[in-house]
């Protein structure tokens, strides 16, 4: 183009040579015509050629005031690009407006309502925790556990809320279940266990005590423990229940306010956790959960997976038909992307900037004069064309004035 637009220039050099010769000669009238027309043609030329030039490079290698441009004014065209995009395109009002009018959550529900979508997503998502663990180092994840763990349960004390925590099964009454059980175990074992009552009444009897008396009182025994256990397990009102719920409730008081209970507690707590059978389980609790996790990111047909597509489906699904919901996915995704904008704007505006200021200028002016250069060509051209015309319709103009 440049060649093409250097040989408009050329052409009319060439036609104002012959022109002007001829005119000097006797040449006819329109020779005047064609010469202006020819000469203010190459006028508008190189002055179209110097405006292109300057833009880019010194014309001629002189360093005249307002050339090379672009490689001078880079740096400042890169911050006025960076303050353009900030104001037209980072801007919470066009961010906000543009992600509304997406509807980002309606399109995403249909397509992830989609089983090969929802399996596709879960993939990905088993990809991103694989490469997550694979990252961590184990142990330092490891020492964060035992520090984490160890460091929570020795700071919390346990008597209050276990305590609270008995209070409130108490309060509905849930412990009569586990009483129930109780009595029935207990009343089926001394059903089942004659001749252990028996036995255990021959040993505590005196070596002096005929057989037949420690059977009888034997037997004595046997029926009143049976039938207390019966009645026990019988009557809901029992005594031996009611004085059960006066310990229990009694025992979880102590456990939120009695310190000695407290400090029972704790002691309780501090040998449970030096025990090394618990001190092993927290140190391999990592090794652990990351073998389970891997195993179950890595197999597609593992529990985890499966129900992981079927909660992205689900999810998917109600998003496609709940409008409440597609409200509050779009209102979570416009915060969000405010958030960043608002907060973020300049860092992201900046690479702009400063990925400019990082380019060679002579370097940068010869990319742009690549992209850019062929419409400016068509600027010479133009410039010559328009020239010309302008310089026979001013000759013309003159001519007839003057007469």
């Amino acid at each position: 183009m440049k060649l093409v637009a250097t040989g408009f220039l050329v052409g009319a050099a060439i036609v104002w040579i012959v022109f002007l010769y001829w005119e000097h000669h006797g040449g006819p009238a329109f020779t005047g015509y064609v010469r202006s027309a020819a000469e203010a043609g190459m006028v508008g030329a190189f002055a179209d050629w110097f405006a292109v030039t300057a833009l880019f490079r010194h014309p001629l290698g002189l360093k005249i005031p307002h050339t090379a441009i672009i490689p001078r004014k880079k740096d400042q065209l890169g911050e006025s690009l960076s303050d353009f995009v900030g104001e037209n395109f980072l801007s919470v009002p066009v961010v906000s407006e543009k992600l509304r009018s997406a509807r980002i959550a309606s399109r995403a529900g249909a397509w992830i309502s989609r089983r090969e979508n929802a399996e596709r997503v879960t993939a990905e998502a088993a990809t991103v925790v694989r490469g997550a663990v694979a990252v961590l180092r184990d142990d330092e994840v490891q020492a964060v556990i035992e520090q984490t763990v160890t460091r929570r349960l020795v700071a919390q004390e346990w008597g209050p809320p276990m305590g609270k925590l008995l209070e409130g099964i108490l309060d509905d009454g849930s412990h009569r279940r586990v009483v129930d059980l109780i009595c029935d175990r207990a009343y089926d074992w001394v059903r089942l266990n004659y001749d252990t009552v028996m036995s255990l009444v021959s040993k505590q009897a005196p070596s002096w005590s005929p057989r037949f008396v420690d059977g009888l009182i034997g037997d004595r025994l046997y029926a009143e423990a049976l039938s207390f256990a019966w009645a026990v397990k019988s009557d809901q009102d029992h005594p031996l229940r009611k004085a059960i719920d006066r310990f229990l409730t009694s025992f979880a008081g102590d456990l939120q306010h009695e310190p000695d209970t407290i400090a029972r507690v704790e002691a309780i707590k501090a040998q449970l956790l030096a025990h090394p059978d618990v001190q092993d389980l927290i140190s391999r609790a990592w090794a652990t959960g990351k073998a389970m996790i891997l195993d179950a990111a890595e197999d597609p047909s593992s529990e985890l997976r499966r129900r992981a597509t079927d909660g992205v489906t689900r999810f998917g699904e109600r998003m496609v038909v709940d409008e409440a919901l597609r409200e509050k996915v779009d209102s979570w995704i416009v915060d969000a992307a405010s958030y960043v904008v608002s907060r973020y704007a300049p860092e992201i505006t900046a690479l702009i900037s400063d990925t400019v200021k990082r380019w060679d200028g002579p370097e940068t002016s010869r990319k742009i004069e690549l992209q850019v250069g062929r419409d400016l060509q068509f600027i010479r051209i133009n410039g010559t064309v328009v020239g010309a015309l302008a310089g026979l319709i001013i000759y013309t103009i003159g001519v007839l004035v003057v007469g």
